[in-house]
């Protein structure tokens, strides 16, 4: 199904996205807002720019965005995948429980924060670029890769990972992160240890054609909670 988002306006598209089972292909999107949201068993493929909320609630359908994408890009996300052939506005991933996002360039601000993991469910972001201020802000779980493929310097900003008490944090970089908050540590990533990201490494290679031997020529830094500084006195008298 081939769906003009310029005519339709973001209700009346949004509505008929929902009720079809068919793929469907949105063209002429200048910021429509709420695409697939919580869309499950389908693929939606963006051309031009989708608007805030892409994907949130997304439940297992693949979106694909020939384009760059605003603010908010799978919000509370639960399964699927969005990939983005171009740049991600802040706040990706918020609160993300489940599924794969890729982005081919940059991400803005707070990328990743609130992310948490259930059981099976590991939520996955990988930006091949870089990122802004608050990567992982309050980091619960799962995986975030910021690859810098774009950037000599280091590819995310300030207070990256404040707040973080699970998951995993990787960035690509000639230098490891500084002024980490004190409950973070930070690590060099083995070559036996990158094995651990190899597969995710790969699909992203695949998908926008960035060979591997690019993506494994630096060294990357690992983030995780630090266990010896916990947060069990931040708020509260224990």
């Amino acid at each position: 199904m081939k769906l003009s988002a310029k005519k339709l306006g973001y209700q009346e598209l949004n509505e008929k996205i929902r009720s079809t089972n068919e793929d469907v292909v949105v063209v002429d999107c200048y910021g429509e807002r709420f695409i697939g949201s919580g869309s499950s068993e389908k693929s939606i493929t963006i051309e031009g720019t989708p608007g805030n909320a892409l994907g949130a609630y997304l439940d297992g359908t693949t979106i694909i965005v020939n384009g760059n994408a605003q603010d908010a890009v799978g919000d509370t996300m639960n399964d699927g995948k969005i990939i983005i052939n171009g740049n991600a506005g802040d706040a990706l991933g918020y609160a993300m429980r489940g599924g794969k996002i890729f982005v081919k360039g940059n991400a803005g601000y707070r990328t990743g924060i609130h992310m948490k993991q259930y059981k099976e469910k590991r939520p996955l972001i990988v930006v091949g670029g870089s990122t802004g201020s608050f990567l992982g802000e309050y980091l619960a779980g799962g995986i975030i890769i910021v690859l810098g493929l774009d950037n000599k310097d280091l590819p995310v900003g300030e207070f990256t990972g404040t707040g973080m008490h699970g998951g995993e944090i990787y960035i690509r970089s000639e230098k490891a992160p500084e002024n980490l908050p004190k409950q973070v540590s930070v690590c060099e990533v083995s070559k036996d240890e990158i094995g651990k990201i190899k597969d995710v490494l790969s699909e992203f290679s695949d998908i926008f054609g960035t060979p591997m031997d690019e993506i494994l020529c630096k060294t990357f830094y690992r983030l995780t909670p630090n266990a010896k500084n916990p947060y069990k006195q931040l708020y509260v008298e224990n």
